[in-house]
């Protein structure tokens, strides 16, 4: 498997897509963006197309683009509860350098 979805972050999309009466799939990819050069985008899945691949994980369907796959094969996105934060936290082992705020990467 390309990319790694952690428990939390299953249970997180679970939870999210039940709240807002979605379907338990989520779309991954990258866009370019950013100080850096490319931006992870996140959101769920509404349809699959002929250029995605879609994986499963801890039951929450993984849909990414074959476009972004690239920049961001061998991922692994967690989801991380500070205090009152609370975020997507992506280990992408491509990323070379990311801009000061840590919003944007570059490959």
């Amino acid at each position: 498997m390309a990319i790694q979805l952690t428990e939390a972050a299953a249970r997180h999309v679970k939870t999210r897509a039940e709240k807002e009466g979605r379907g338990q799939s989520l779309r991954l990819g990258v866009r370019t963006s950013g100080c850096s050069g490319f931006m992870y985008t996140v959101d769920f899945a509404e349809d699959v197309g002929d250029s995605d691949l879609v994986y499963e994980q801890h039951g929450v369907q993984l849909v990414v683009s074959r476009k972004s796959l690239p920049f961001i094969d061998g991922m692994e996105v967690d989801y991380i509860q500070e205090g009152l934060n609370q975020r997507f936290d992506f280990r992408n082992p491509n990323v070379k350098d990311m801009c000061g705020c840590g919003e944007s990467f570059t490959v």
